[in-house]
């Protein structure tokens, strides 16, 4: 067959949307990269600050979890291909916007509720507010790398 068949046509076409479905190539692995380390950073921040002084800020510490809980499925969903881990990518990534504006915004208004610092108090600031910036960057990325709808 020649590289003009329409056989080898229908070939490429169904290998970009393969790999328009994939968010693990190009910048995309630096996100996950990122999420990652985050990942990593967060739950063993959280298991210490539990393990050794829940009692000093119960709130705080439980939310660090779910930060942690957070960017350990926003890795993992962003590292795999297909519709749902899209999805699951989305959900994630939107959960820790809202959960970092939302938490930062108490944590300036409501300080006596946060003694203690989580991954998300202030914005991230003690991150160098990439808690702030990432999961933006994470939207940007999977709008640009949305699967095609079905059907086209």
């Amino acid at each position: 067959m020649t590289p003009q068949t329409p056989v080898n046509k229908a070939e490429n076409e169904t290998a970009k949307v393969r790999s328009k479905d994939t968010r693990n190539t190009g910048p995309g692995r630096l996100l996950i990269a990122v999420y990652a380390v985050f990942a990593i950073s967060a739950t063993a921040r959280a298991g210490y600050q539990i393990l050794t002084k829940f009692s000093g800020a119960p709130l705080a510490y439980l939310l660090s979890a779910f930060a942690a809980l957070v960017y350990v499925v926003a890795t993992v969903s962003l590292a795999k291909a297909g519709r749902t881990w899209f999805k699951v990518s989305v959900a994630a990534v939107l959960v820790e916007l809202v959960g970092v504006v939302v938490v930062g915004a108490l944590s300036i208004f409501d300080s006596v509720s946060f003694p203690h610092e989580t991954v998300w108090s202030l914005f991230g600031r003690g991150y160098a507010f990439i808690p702030l910036l990432l999961p933006i960057l994470g939207l940007v990325w999977l709008y640009k790398r949305r699967p095609a709808p079905l059907g086209a």
